[in-house]
């Protein structure tokens, strides 16, 4: 526990550093992405501590969790076009999704922290795990808009095309039936957590610092980075299951549409972020 608590904390001091070279150099924003991974991840291999410890600052693609050099979010590319998923998710309710709903997100998020000068620069995950130390005055739409940001950037890229859909294996596998005896075990589980979710939420596979697996579910934009939820974990797979998910072809079954997204769940990424 010691050594995971060690890294969360080397993590953040290692990313307030950064960011503050990044405001003294005039490096291009790839740049600063790609030192900045070296040199966390550089830090962590110096004090023998594994990566996988630290908070889940790779769980998805880095660039749209940092400001660009204007200070503002920006929305993330789509890994596939927006009829990739179907028939299981629409191609309209992907389109509205994406570029209505996670928009908003960024746009609000954005709003939030022109209103805080101290925020600017910092990162989602800096953000998201320093929730309790914000000015109260954006507190909470900064909780609430950059985790809708994070959940977004998360949930795209834990969805695949049915042809590139592979079957979970190796190690997250062997996890997975050590916690539940088998994948439809799991399944039937992580389907009656997100049914249970009252009114908007989302569903979560998590992994605590020893790979134990544990299925979690958070309210509205909340996720289990924040310093102010109560069950914490690295995020391995997570699921939307707010109504603008799923509306226009599920309507309000929310129990069929999650029946349906296993089809399309990137069990790939799921494996590289379990490691």
């Amino acid at each position: 526990m010691q050594n995971y608590l060690t890294s969360i904390a080397a993590y953040k001091a290692l990313t307030t550093k950064l960011y503050n070279m990044k405001s003294q150099q005039k490096n291009s924003r790839r740049d600063f992405i790609m030192k900045s991974t070296l040199a966390v991840a550089g830090t962590v291999t110096a004090l023998s501590i594994d990566w996988n410890d630290a908070l889940a600052v790779s769980s998805v693609d880095m660039a749209p969790l940092f400001p660009g050099d204007d200070g503002a979010f920006k929305l993330p590319p789509l890994p596939y076009s927006y009829n990739a998923l179907e028939p299981y998710i629409d191609a309209r309710t992907m389109e509205i999704h994406y570029t209505k709903h996670h928009q908003a997100y960024i746009d609000k998020l954005n709003a939030a922290i022109a209103k805080a000068p101290d925020q600017q620069g910092k990162s989602i995950e800096q953000l998201l795990s320093s929730i309790n130390s914000l000015p109260d005055a954006v507190k909470m739409q900064i909780r609430n808009q950059g985790g809708g940001h994070w959940n977004h950037s998360f949930f795209w890229q834990i969805l695949a095309p049915k042809s590139d859909v592979v079957a979970p294996s190796g190690r997250l596998m062997e996890a997975i039936a050590q916690q539940w005896q088998s994948f439809d075990n799991f399944k039937t589980e992580f389907n009656k957590a997100g049914t249970g979710v009252f009114g908007s939420g989302w569903a979560w596979l998590v992994s605590d610092k020893n790979g134990k697996l544990s299925i979690i579910t958070t309210p509205n934009q909340d996720n289990t980075l924040m310093d102010v939820v109560a069950d914490k974990g690295k995020p391995i797979m997570g699921v939307d299951v707010w109504e603008h998910a799923y509306y226009l072809k599920h309507q309000n079954k929310r129990g069929e549409y999650l029946d349906d997204i296993w089809n399309v769940i990137n069990w790939k990424k799921a494996m590289e972020l379990y490691g």
